[in-house]
């Protein structure tokens, strides 16, 4: 009896030990993946070493393959995460069901919003989309699947916007949407945190250029 009353007394802290030493490396992995992250945003992925990535976080190389099986598993994390996080805002402003402007808007907020949180990812996606597309197997497909995903909701909203008479008949929805992400991820370049405007800022300041336009008076730029 007391031995069953020992034996459970031991086991609770045994477990604690093991939840917390998970939890260890959980943030060690974490830590890791934020260090790559940066590394390959500032040098580029090819050219980021394994070796440069265990000297930043002052470790041997072989620890890292401790938390890593290879470069390409780190990259994939920072893009998965990114991504992941990304559409799943995407896809909240859609289920809010509203009119097309106000969802457009709120999708301009997104991912002007992701500018600090993914600097790294957005970068590297920038940069490494074509090298990493071009690894052997299938691995990196996501990307074009993700990319893929998030302009059919842009496109289909701008599409929305144009048959209630909202936005104007004469632009391509396709095209529209292309140059509406290059303006947002293209910022990750020039934006600094701690300027004149943060993301908020920046978002609204486009949102009034992109609905409102930059000229004023009669329009002159409506084809017949």
């Amino acid at each position: 009896m007391n031995q069953r009353k020992n034996s459970g007394a031991t086991a609770a802290p045994a477990k604690a030990k093991r939840a917390a030493a998970t939890g260890a490396a959980s943030e060690r992995r974490d830590h890791l993946v934020k260090l790559a992250a940066e590394l390959f945003a500032r040098k580029g992925f090819q050219a980021t070493t394994v070796r440069e990535i265990a000297d930043e976080a002052g470790i041997l190389s072989g620890s890292l393959y401790h938390h890593f099986d290879s470069k390409e598993t780190i990259v994939d994390e920072v893009l998965r995460t990114f991504l992941e996080d990304l559409i799943a805002r995407y896809r909240v402003a859609l289920e809010n069901a509203g009119e097309p402007r106000a969802i457009l808007s709120e999708m301009v907020r997104i991912g002007f919003g992701t500018l600090e949180p993914h600097r790294a990812a957005i970068t590297v996606m920038q940069n490494d989309w074509n090298y990493l597309r071009s690894l052997p197997g299938d691995r990196f497909d996501y990307l074009v699947r993700a990319e893929d995903e998030v302009e059919r909701m842009w496109v289909e909203q701008i599409k929305r916007g144009q048959a209630s008479g909202q936005f104007r008949s004469d632009v391509d929805p396709k095209l529209t949407y292309r140059m509406i992400r290059d303006t947002i991820w293209v910022a990750v370049r020039w934006f600094r945190p701690g300027g004149r405007l943060n993301t908020e800022g920046l978002a609204e300041h486009y949102i009034t250029v992109l609905f409102d336009g930059l000229a004023t008076g009669e329009r002159t730029s409506q084809r017949a």
